[in-house]
């Protein structure tokens, strides 16, 4: 899938002094950016949704010892 940013000029010159001192796209270079980081993204940008659900009473929270209790694992 193609898509289109606008980088910050700062951000497009790193990108392309990197880019022209290894030899590597800076699409590589974007692409594993990306990769690297949509991970820890996903993690905020889904722990956020579900606090705000546990704060509005929509979803609801269990203690780390009831788990425990529950699948019989000692604490």
């Amino acid at each position: 899938m193609a898509i289109s940013i606008r980088l910050p000029g700062d951000v497009e010159a790193r990108l392309q002094n990197l880019a022209a001192l290894t030899g590597r796209s800076k699409t590589f270079y974007v692409t594993e950016a990306i990769r690297e980081h949509l991970d820890d993204l996903e993690d905020l940008y889904l722990a956020q949704r579900e606090r705000a659900a546990v704060n509005s009473g929509a979803s609801s929270t269990t203690s780390l010892a009831d788990v425990m209790k529950r699948y019989d694992m000692e604490g």
